[in-house]
């Protein structure tokens, strides 16, 4: 009985169900499949035009890996000058907030105009969108130590640096585990917002082209492709958390 509670046996139980209930209403409905094609439909679509969906998806992978790293970089970087400067939160922590509240559907043109339609716009705004994440989420967990780590940390004079990184980065990586969690959660909407405005490539451009030419079951054949992106990088996320949480 264990082995049928394994997280793979209830995520494919889930997918069966979902598809059984698409199907159903495929049926059901009478909806025409140039609207709303079948499971099998998308299926076979998947199956033969696999070699174009594999070209667009390296280029969509890229990107996004490309654009979470960088992100989660600046963003550790951005929340430990916080933590140690209270001159970097002053002037630093409105501009993040600013910048968090425009929605990236409008600087995603702008971006596009600036660096091109190539990978560099795509992986700016992956950038943009998970910054604020990883940031807000690491400097909350490096601001939140405990009492007794602070009062030791006091009694025995700990200098800056030393108490940021012997006490306050252990004591926040749950925090900064939560805020990749979101990233990787918002990163393939980004990248996909990215190849819409404007890109050559990707799946966000496969999709667009299938739109225009009515070819509804290669859209959801994308969508599926770029579905299974983010879940394998939310199950890699999870793993290692999950790693780390045994190792200590």
């Amino acid at each position: 009985m264990r082995r049928l509670n394994t997280p793979l046996v209830r995520g494919v139980l889930a997918l069966g169900i979902a598809l059984a209930l698409w199907q159903t209403v495929v049926w059901a409905s009478g909806v025409p499949r140039f609207i709303l094609p079948g499971p099998r439909q998308v299926g076979v679509s998947l199956w033969a035009n696999a070699p174009l969906l594999w070209e667009h998806a390296r280029f969509t992978a890229l990107n996004l890996l490309t654009g979470l790293a960088a992100g989660v970089a600046l963003g550790v970087v951005t929340a430990l000058n916080l933590a140690l400067s209270p001159g970097a939160r002053l002037m630093l922590r409105p501009i993040l907030i600013f910048a968090q509240a425009v929605p990236i559907f409008a600087l995603a043109p702008i971006l596009t105009l600036w660096l091109g339609y190539g990978a560099a716009s795509k992986i700016v705004i992956v950038m943009l969108v998970i910054y604020f994440p990883i940031t807000s989420a690491f400097f909350d967990g490096l601001m939140r130590l405990p009492a007794p780590l602070a009062d030791l940390a006091q009694i025995m004079r700990a200098r800056p640096l030393r108490r940021l990184f012997l006490l306050q980065v252990p004591h926040a990586l749950p925090a900064l585990v939560s805020g990749l969690r979101l990233a990787v959660v918002y990163a393939p909407f980004a990248v996909i917002i990215g190849e819409w405005v404007g890109s050559s490539r990707g799946l966000g451009y496969l999709m667009l082209m299938a739109n225009g030419r009515g070819q509804t079951d290669l859209m959801f054949a994308a969508l599926f492709v770029l579905a299974a992106q983010s879940l394998a990088l939310f199950a890699v996320l999870e793993r290692l958390a999950r790693g780390r949480t045994k190792a200590h």
